[in-house]
């Protein structure tokens, strides 16, 4: 399930873009709710606060409040990552804002512009669903692997890193536990694209990833592990993750 989100002080502009928001929800009978439309930003925050959903926000710029429609987005990608922002405003020339308050916004849509504001509108409620989707079957991966005897299957989602053993063997650190099997890391980099290569030891599954330490070359896992990087391929793994905020 999605969270959609309107922040827009004047009224009439509000109910219009939640009315955009809710027919083509049901149309189109999308994982999608619209929990909050305000003129408060403080409200957007503070719900998200205590939600572990993603969103999608609709923000205007101009909010007449102490924090604008740019600071709210900063302040959202703080607690929400991986949500996608969309500007609606009449201040077109304030993008270039987004750039230095790195909001990674998904689209800037034009008050002014009134035939294009409901299309536009819907066509981010498309996208943002369709990524779900893809994230969705991304999750319902399953890495599956020969170990002795037995052949273990286990989700994408529960694979932290993958770290060399000696005798050619691999150990894979799940969530919970460890598994060491026979195979090269070379051949478990290709396997999926959300497994990158970190150091000659390691590899990691991005989406797991809670922190990284450039200057210790130090990558902290979800589950409180942590696995190494070299100088160069760490950089890479920077990038990779920067970009999963963009996309």
């Amino acid at each position: 399930m999605i969270d959609v989100f309107i922040c827009e002080d004047q009224k009439e502009q509000r109910e219009k873009i939640a009315r955009y928001v809710s027919n083509y929800i049901m149309i189109e009978n999308l994982d999608m709710q619209l929990v909050l439309t305000t003129a408060d930003p403080e409200e957007i925050l503070a719900y998200i606060k205590e939600s572990n959903r993603p969103g999608l926000y609709f923000l205007d710029i101009d909010l007449n409040h102490e924090m604008n429609g740019i600071t709210l987005g900063s302040e959202i990608r703080k607690i929400d990552p991986i949500g996608d922002i969309v500007f609606i405003t009449t201040h077109s020339e304030l993008t270039y804002l987004n750039f230095i308050y790195k909001v990674a916004a998904m689209d800037f849509i034009i008050k002014d512009d009134v035939d294009s504001v409901q299309s536009k509108i819907v066509s981010c409620l498309k996208v943002t669903n369709e990524r779900k989707q893809v994230m969705n079957n991304a999750s319902n991966k399953k890495f599956v692997q020969r170990v002795a005897d037995k052949i273990i299957s286990v989700n994408y989602d529960d694979i932290m890193f993958f770290e060399s053993s000696p005798l050619h063997k691999v150990v894979l650190h799940l969530d919970n536990r460890q598994v060491e099997f026979y195979g090269k890391l070379k051949d478990i980099e290709k396997e999926y694209e959300g497994f990158i290569r970190c150091h000659n030891s390691y590899v990691v599954n991005i989406d797991n990833i809670q922190e990284v330490d450039l200057k210790k070359k130090e990558i902290l896992m979800e589950n409180g592990e942590t696995c190494y990087g070299s100088a160069r391929m760490i950089k890479a793994v920077q990038k990779k993750l920067e970009m999963s905020v963009i996309e």
